[in-house]
């Protein structure tokens, strides 16, 4: 699925395969990154939301990625040294 494709709600599907399960989130975060969304979302969200929502992406990420891969691939930080 290219960046400008169009998601279908069909497409996302959890609880068949690994593979279905990874496909599916990367639709479902691109859909809920949305800057349609987020305008309505965000400024309904509790303050406890938000940081829930914060720490539990920020845990993941520290999980998952190297502290390069941090800058790197979330930052967009190319020159960033290690």
């Amino acid at each position: 699925m290219t960046s400008g494709e169009k998601i279908k709600a069909s497409q996302i599907v959890f609880g068949l395969s690994r593979e279905l399960d990874e496909r599916s989130l990367a639709a479902f975060l691109r859909l809920f990154a949305g800057q349609r969304l987020a305008a309505v979302l965000i400024p309904r969200m509790t303050d406890e939301e938000i940081s829930q929502t914060i720490e539990g992406l920020s845990s993941i990420m520290r999980n998952h990625l190297t502290e390069k891969e941090y800058h790197s691939l979330f930052l967009g930080d190319s020159g960033q040294d290690s």
